[in-house]
């Protein structure tokens, strides 16, 4: 059945976005040397359509994998729907139960790479291949979490709807891993934390012009209908959907995270203004953090792809928590302003955690008090300082 937009996909708590082999080939060759002899699961992977199987079951053997452990999820609307999973003389597939395999040796026919054939065998092998789980496959569910304290690494793409819930997971049962999710869950008051302890990080790669997910074939998403048909497009009869905004989050170090990031700009206090409710000045981009600069900065959370915790130190991020800094709140002589001069909402007044910068901006509300002083409110800030000047080695 076609759906008008991916949007409404979400709304459904539909998750299925498969990300594509080139992206994951791209992560992952940078973390070859932490895979030798490790239990790998990949816990939301259906091992028919999920190219993160497809990537360590080609790449058992060169990894030194001691194992390999999928499981999909019952619910999906798309499991099953693109290969068969069985042969017609087999049981059918059944919605309620999610699906297993565990690998732990890949024969090679030719014995020099894995084939297709290869592959399709080992998942037909009545002894080898795929079994049926007693439950649906959710990761929070005692069968899968049972898989999840065997296992070393987790990779995978988690559902966006319950990435909280799933990285707390991982953090609670101590697991390294390596999985998608979107730039602003680094945010999220539950995940932030880890970031700023140097628990968590990005991957050594993102997605330039978004993530490319397959979400379906052309009889279950019509392009034609979605909000947005520029992000969809049709390669070998499937339809792929570009989403902005994607980032590989990991406890695994990798050494881009510990590039040393190139500064040239000087500071001077017109081109960095100071904010009005934090201590600290704005940089507007991360190439123009200033070098000489020995106090506190204000950068867009885009920071993260370049932050290297051997030269910066992250001491807090904007939003109405606070997060170490204190929160501000506008007074009851502090008014919520729109372009055309009229107040916003019923008394016009607003608290909000976010830095504050003097002047009109050229777009959204300002906030203006008794006096007529303007101020505007800026995206979120990550906090950060020079330690090679100005915070603690």
């Amino acid at each position: 059945m076609p759906t008008s937009s991916l949007h409404a996909a979400k709304r459904r708590k539909n998750d299925e976005f498969y990300t594509q082999y080139d992206d994951i080939q791209k992560e992952l060759n940078h973390y070859r040397s932490a895979f030798e002899d490790k239990i790998v699961f990949c816990n939301c992977d259906d091992p028919y359509e999920s190219q993160f199987f497809q990537y360590f079951i080609r790449n058992f053997n060169f990894l030194k994998l001691k194992k390999l452990i999928c499981t999909s999820y019952g619910g999906s609307s798309i499991v099953g729907t693109q290969l068969s999973l069985f042969d017609d003389k087999d049981e059918p597939l059944v919605s309620e139960n999610g699906y297993v395999i565990e690998v732990t040796e890949v024969p090679m026919q030719n014995g020099r790479g894995i084939t297709d054939d290869d592959i399709n065998t080992l998942l037909k092998s009545k002894k080898r291949g795929v079994k049926k789980l007693k439950g649906n496959g959710d990761f929070r569910s005692d069968e899968c979490i049972k898989y999840l304290q065997e296992c070393d690494i987790v990779v995978t793409n988690p559902p966006f709807s319950l990435f909280r819930e799933y990285v707390a997971q991982l953090m609670q049962y101590k697991k390294k891993f390596l999985i998608i999710g979107n730039l602003n869950a680094m945010k999220y008051g539950e995940i932030y934390p880890y970031y700023q302890s140097n628990q968590i990080w990005f991957g050594a790669t993102y997605f330039n012009g978004g993530a490319a997910y397959f979400v379906g074939s052309i009889d279950l998403y019509d392009p034609k209908k979605m909000s947005n048909p520029k992000n969809a497009y049709i390669k070998d009869g499937k339809l792929y959907w570009r989403v902005n905004g994607v980032r590989w989050y990991t406890n695994l170090d990798h050494h881009k995270r510990h590039e040393e990031l190139d500064l040239y700009a000087l500071y001077n206090p017109e081109d960095y203004p100071q904010y009005d409710n934090y201590d600290a000045i704005e940089v507007s981009t991360v190439n123009k953090i200033p070098k000489d600069y020995t106090g506190v900065m204000g950068v867009p959370i885009s920071f993260m792809d370049k932050y290297n915790p051997d030269q910066f130190e992250i001491i807090g991020l904007s939003m109405k928590a606070g997060f170490g800094l204190k929160s501000f709140k506008f007074y009851d002589d502090y008014k919520e302003i729109r372009q055309d001069g009229t107040y916003t909402g019923s008394s016009g007044k607003k608290t909000n955690g976010n830095p504050m910068l003097k002047g009109k901006p050229k777009k959204g509300n300002y906030y203006i008090d008794d006096d007529g002083n303007c101020s505007y409110s800026l995206y979120d800030r990550l906090f950060i300082i020079n330690k090679r000047i100005g915070g603690h080695e």
